[in-house]
């Protein structure tokens, strides 16, 4: 596999002794600037270590994957007026701070926006790829070609499901590394790691030696994410941090990144035992 760019930062996490943590978030919610805020957060502030690399969400109207969640947050992101171009004002602001970017998004999303014309603004606003869930290597010839021509990451997904030539032709076909679902469903958190996870990684490892992996779906908290440590390149986060900025938005407190805040330390803690 291709390192990439976002293969880089797993790999730098694993020279530091340690796993990488990927941290999600929508832009646009609670507002595009309150968004802005919380990328910056999770990027780290001070001292304090943020997450390795960040994966800034697209809103979108028909979330097949999304849990409740994370369709709570991008419902209010586009009621509130949040638009495709805005993720690349995102991407800009993570970049800014020394943090690598790359988005996940719907591929209808970028189909409409234009494949080509995706790809060169992402590459011009620092992005790093693309993560795209509902898009399939053997449908990507589109994205092949953009994504090489303005040298962009590709992460696409596997899960338990996947058989082991799904595997095979998915880690071949990915630039950075891959995505394993840990479980069979949509996104959110979870009161325990998922037990098909060890399992989805032993078979990556077994077909695709070399590929750097990411589990994700359902790490909520440090312990979770220590787990996770223990056999891939990076724990995934997502649910706990959107979880968090509801609650304030809930609370007449949109603002208020106190609860981003101790969830990252939390997570970043974990990724470090």
């Amino acid at each position: 596999m291709n390192e990439g760019i976002s293969g880089k930062v797993l790999h730098r996490a694993a020279d530091e002794g340690r796993k990488a943590l990927v941290a999600y978030y929508p832009v646009g919610f609670p507002t595009v600037p309150g968004s802005l805020d919380v990328l910056r957060t999770l990027c780290g502030e001070g001292d304090a270590p943020g997450a390795d690399l960040i994966e800034i969400g697209l809103p979108y109207s028909d979330p097949v994957m999304d849990g409740v969640v994370i369709q709570r947050a991008g419902t209010r992101a586009l009621e509130r007026g949040v638009r495709t171009r805005d993720v690349f004002t995102a991407v800009e602001a993570v970049a800014a701070t020394g943090t690598v970017p790359v988005v996940m998004t719907y591929w209808n999303l970028v189909d409409r926006y234009g494949v080509e014309a995706f790809a060169r603004d992402l590459a011009a606003a620092g992005g790093a790829g693309l993560i795209t869930p509902d898009l399939v290597p053997d449908e990507a010839s589109d994205w092949f070609a953009a994504s090489d021509a303005h040298g962009l990451d590709r992460i696409f997904l596997v899960s338990p499901s996947s058989s082991d030539e799904r595997i095979e032709q998915t880690a071949a076909a990915c630039r950075g590394w891959l995505y394993a679902t840990a479980v069979m469903g949509v996104t959110g958190t979870r009161s325990a790691a998922s037990s098909a996870a060890p399992e989805l990684l032993r078979r990556i490892r077994s077909l695709a030696p070399d590929t750097l992996v990411g589990v994700g779906l359902g790490i909520s908290n440090g312990d979770q994410a220590a787990q996770v440590a223990q056999y891939a390149d990076a724990a995934i986060v997502g649910s706990a941090f959107v979880k968090a900025m509801l609650a304030a938005d809930d609370a007449g407190t949109p603002g208020d990144r106190g609860g981003v805040a101790a969830v990252l330390d939390d997570l970043v803690e974990g990724v470090r035992r």
